[in-house]
């Protein structure tokens, strides 16, 4: 792969994208940093893999996503989301150029951190994780569902900003699937319970992934990662969630985002304001001032409002009913 690498650096890709230099690679392309010989700028250029095993309806669906990957990121303008510029053909495979962002991926910081035997703090990953909701947002809003949120596709770029990418399976309000019966597209520890299951998903879906990235950015490891990937999915559909250990003010709400069932889960405004307290709480207990607790919810079951383990504030707001209220 090396050698493909060095023979591709220089090339022009589509009469305008010169090859500067590979930068990421996944099981649907790679990502090259380029530069823009029109307009003089440096973007990235995603190139499709193209197998000589694939038959021709292989080769039509690969394409039929890297073109939707590019439409669906197309209709969400937001700082928190990578932005598409063209998408252009290259001796016969589909290229999708996109703004080139400085960075690296929040699971190479993951990676990083747990080789030294540390993890993220709650409050970095606070941090990360109103950037992700921010992105989530904007992209729902745009009838887009991501299906693909994990550590690898959030760019923690070198300005500090955060940006969620790769929407190479997300699915857009109006569209057909493009997956086979039985067919589960996308990373494994990161599926919700009711994809595991062979549901539709819907907005809950991605935030119980936004959940799983949290948990393994302070803990080191997704939250129900087994041996096998038929012992995973297993796990996320019926095994009870370990409690993190090193969540901080960011328990209770990862805890709510792993729930078996979506409508158990907060909203995706809720979790922002959740968010921003955890970090707001973790950056006065730095200066050494007294902190306003958030407090924790029971698992599964409120102890209602008002109680020490249950404070008034976003997690209680009526609109949202979160968390599940008690059965009588």
């Amino acid at each position: 792969m090396a050698e493909a690498a060095s023979v591709d650096e220089g090339r022009l890709v589509a009469g305008r994208y010169r090859l500067v230099e590979r930068i990421g690679q996944g099981g649907m392309g790679t990502v090259w940093r380029a530069r823009d010989e029109v307009l003089g700028r440096q973007v990235a250029v995603k190139r499709l893999h193209v197998s000589p095993q694939l038959d021709a309806d292989e080769l039509a669906t690969r394409h039929e996503r890297t073109t939707r990957e590019a439409q669906a990121a197309a209709r969400i303008n937001h700082p928190n989301v990578v932005s598409v510029h063209d998408v252009v053909d290259d001796e016969g495979s589909p290229c999708i150029v996109m703004e080139y962002v400085p960075s690296a991926t929040l699971g190479d910081a993951i990676k990083e951190a747990t080789g030294s035997g540390t993890y993220l703090t709650p409050r970095e990953t606070a941090r990360v994780g109103r950037g992700m909701i921010a992105a989530l947002r904007a992209a729902h809003s745009a009838g887009v569902l991501h299906r693909d949120v994990k550590p690898g596709n959030v760019l923690l770029g070198e300005d500090g900003r955060v940006v969620l990418t790769d929407f190479g399976i997300a699915v857009a309000t109006g569209t057909t699937t493009l997956t086979k019966t039985g067919e589960l597209v996308g990373s494994i520890d990161y599926l919700a319970p009711e994809r595991v299951k062979g549901s539709t998903p819907g907005p809950a879906s991605d935030l119980w992934a936004l959940g799983a990235t949290l948990y393994q950015a302070v803990e080191g490891k997704p939250p129900f990662r087994k041996n096998t990937a038929v012992e995973t999915a297993y796990s996320i559909a019926v095994d009870p969630l370990e409690a993190p250990r090193n969540a901080g003010q960011l328990t209770a709400l990862i805890e709510a985002l792993l729930a078996k069932e979506p409508g158990d889960r907060p909203t995706a405004e809720v979790v922002e304001q959740a968010l921003r307290a955890a970090e707001a709480e973790a950056d006065t207990a730095l200066m050494g001032w007294p902190t306003l607790a958030l407090g924790t919810v029971g698992r599964g079951r409120s102890t209602g409002a008002g109680s020490p383990r249950c404070p008034p504030g976003p997690w209680r707001t009526p609109a949202h009913r979160w968390p599940p209220r008690a059965a009588p």
